[in-house]
């Protein structure tokens, strides 16, 4: 499947960065905590995504190895500088795990930016800004969909109700988060028998979360 090969790809070439050996992890291998700002510009128009990802505490510990340059027991945003670049250039092989659409139409999205990386209480956050290739006037609905079809990494909306927001919608625009259902106790045993060579098969769950911005 070549969205689960660039998947590996990706974090491979992250360890390889590190020079750090892949571990083999049971399924999925990543776990993320996504919220999501959605920005509008001033004709009322999505113009971009605004994605904070906060990576689980034993990734993140794995991530951050080698990297205190200084050896003053903290990671500083300059020294996760290479490794948000890293980030950055391989997410648009698997699509920002992201699917916008407007009024039903799915929509392409343009060079990302302003992407940094922090490590604050032993968790690992991306946040960067995924602009919308053309403006999308919503006149009835804008959509989003955050994670990964494959379960190699498992996305989880934060459970703040804000957690997908929007900034400068036009008024009385209401957002409404769909949360995929629990994966059952049978269901998440066999996954974490599963190791990072297999691809199970996950076309029969949910499991990306989706949120929906409706406007008068």
């Amino acid at each position: 499947m070549p969205r689960y090969s660039t998947l590996l790809t990706l974090f491979a070439a992250i360890s390889a960065w590190l020079g750090l050996a892949l571990p083999a992890l049971a399924h999925p291998h990543v776990f993320v905590t996504s919220r999501t700002e959605i920005l509008y510009d001033a004709s009322g128009a999505v113009k971009a995504l605004r994605h904070r990802w906060s990576f689980d505490e034993a990734y993140s510990a794995y991530m951050v190895q080698g990297l205190d340059k200084n050896g003053d027991g903290k990671i500083t945003p300059d020294e996760l500088t290479e490794l948000a670049k890293v980030n950055m250039e391989s997410l648009p092989d698997v699509g920002f795990f992201t699917i916008a659409k407007a009024n039903g139409k799915v929509q392409e999205f343009g060079t990302p930016g302003e992407a940094s990386l922090a490590y604050e209480n032993k968790i690992l956050t991306l946040t960067y800004t995924l602009p919308l290739k053309t403006p999308a006037t919503a006149n009835r609905s804008f959509g989003i969909e955050v994670g990964d079809p494959t379960y190699f990494v498992a996305f989880e909306i934060g459970e703040e109700a804000d957690a997908v927001a929007t900034r400068d919608a036009p008024k009385g625009c209401i957002v409404r988060i769909m949360r995929p259902p629990k994966l059952d106790a049978a269901t998440q045993q066999r996954l974490a028998q599963e190791d990072i060579t297999a691809t199970p098969d996950m076309s029969a769950y949910q499991v990306t979360t989706r949120a929906l911005v409706a406007c008068p």
